[in-house]
This record gives C-alpha cells, structure tokens and sequence, in this order.
C-alpha cells in the first residue's frame, strides 16, 4: 500500500494523476511558515475558495485525515471528499480527491524565496470521464478551473498578509 492510498487504501484509482491538470500560483508576503500554517487551517478555506465550505470529517487534519469540501452556487452543490496523504511542514500538503466526480491527486506547495516571501502552487491532476464527454469536458474545465483557482490563491494572499490567516 503506497501513502497515496491512505490508511485503508481507499484513494485506489484517484491516488494515479488524471487528464485535466490545473495548476495555479501566487507569490505571498509571508515566510513559508506562516503561509503553511495557514493553508492547514482546513475549516478556514472557506474565507479564501468562494462558494465552499470545508471541514474535517475524520482525523485532526494532518495525515490519514478526510477532508470534505461543498461548494453551492445556487441549487447546485459539489462535494469533494479528500484524503490527506502527506504532509511536509513547511513545503507541501499532498491530498488524494477521491468523491464520487472529483477524482485525482493535489498538491499545495510552499517554496521560501527569501525576504519574507513564498510562492505558493496550487496543482491538481483530476480524472475525467471517458469517451467524448471526457474530450468535451477538457477545455471547457480548465480555464475556468484555473481561473478560480488562481483567484483563491491571491485571497488567500491578501488574508495572510493582512494577518487575517493563520
């Protein structure tokens, strides 16, 4: 049983990247710690990811924990169940998507650059469905995906370093 697929290898599948590879950064005027401790305030992500509300369904958040995040726009709700497979204070935390539609491995990546500065990467590597719905889905998910990605990530940002975070 590799990390990825968790303490009772339930990632199966999902812990292998998927098709649709997202990846979003921004640079935050903060040391790696501070921005690392505040990524790991799982219940708070909401304040950053519009439209989603997170909690921790299983574990204290750190290794082996489930992490479900719902994200509502009108009727329409999206649950993403997570497990948390690795993480490396203060560089990364290593999850594995593993709900019913998101599928598929991710990263949050913390790299110090020196005058109280980190660049933080946001990557998810999701599954798609098969056929011709899976080569529809592609280009219509990936640039809003990364759009909303990149523009949580500079909330974020700010919320760190107007003291908000951690």
């Amino acid at each position: 049983m590799s990390a990825e697929d968790g303490p009772a290898g339930a990632a199966g599948d999902a812990a292998q990247p998927g098709a649709l590879e997202i990846t979003a950064s921004t640079i935050v005027r903060a040391r790696a710690d501070t921005v690392f401790a505040a990524l790991r305030i799982w219940e708070r992500q909401g304040e950053w990811i519009p439209f989603t509300t997170v909690r921790v369904v299983e574990g204290d958040g750190d290794e082996g924990s489930l992490i479900e995040a719902v994200t509502t726009v009108g009727p329409v709700a999206l649950r993403d169940e997570m497990r948390v497979v690795r993480v490396d204070p203060p560089y990364q935390i290593r999850v594995v998507h593993q709900g019913a539609v998101l599928r598929g491995p991710g990263v949050l990546r913390c790299t110090p650059m020196g005058d109280s500065r980190t660049q933080v990467v946001w990557h998810e590597w999701f599954h798609l469905p098969g056929g011709v719905v899976g080569q529809v889905a592609r280009p219509l998910l990936w640039p809003g995906s990364k759009a909303g990605l990149t523009r949580a990530l500079r909330r974020f940002a700010r919320l760190v370093e107007q003291r908000r975070l951690p």
